[in-house]
């Protein structure tokens, strides 16, 4: 496996720093929050704990809020990829694939339909839902990405297509990091007078 950006390190904790990541493969040094291209959410800080109502837990969850800054000049479209980076596996299991966002400050509503998006680790176009086991802790990245073209890619590719049409594309990227503790079944412990 690929060593871990030394440029990227201070910026994702320990425990989310799989060399398979969309951000470690195409980002770099200078693309790094260029210009203050910065992702955040109203709804956690970085290295927060997401809400059960973005995972699993919750039967009517929806994806997250988000909100970026202007990326520099020039950038034509934003591309988001959110990936589980607490795996040994040789890939990240991809949780969201977004593009078609204007490359201009803006933001996704708590779940919004995005313009475009592609398959996620199960094969769907949804926000997958995380999902750990009892007790164990996942690492979740959001990664997004300005690129100075527009994306000829159709709906429903796949993370390797988004992935090589990024190539020498990206003028800036910015990550935000999210965490998640399975938590079992809400119902349990649940007594029928409590009904």
């Amino acid at each position: 496996m690929t060593e871990f950006p030394a440029w990227l390190a201070p910026h994702v904790p320990a425990s989310a720093r799989h060399p398979g990541l969309a951000i470690a493969k195409l980002g770099s040094a200078q693309a790094f929050a260029r210009g203050g291209f910065a992702l955040t959410s109203p709804a956690f800080g970085a290295g927060e704990p997401l809400d059960p109502s973005f995972t699993a837990t919750e039967e009517d969850a929806v994806a997250p809020p988000l909100e970026w800054s202007a990326p520099p000049p020039g950038s034509q479209e934003l591309v988001l990829v959110v990936e589980e980076a607490s795996t040994s596996n040789a890939e990240p299991a991809c949780h969201w694939l977004v593009w078609g966002l204007k490359g201009q400050r803006g933001k996704l509503l708590e779940g919004e339909t995005p313009p475009r998006t592609g398959k996620n680790a199960v094969g769907n176009s949804e926000w997958l839902l995380p999902d750990p086991p009892e007790g164990e802790t996942r690492q979740y990245l959001f990664q997004l990405f300005a690129t100075d073209l527009p994306l000829v890619l159709m709906p429903g590719a796949g993370r390797a297509e988004l992935l090589a049409s990024l190539q020498g594309t990206i003028t800036a990227c910015a990550v935000l990091h999210a965490t998640f503790t399975g938590g079992g079944d809400d119902d349990a412990g649940w007594d029928d007078d409590d009904i």
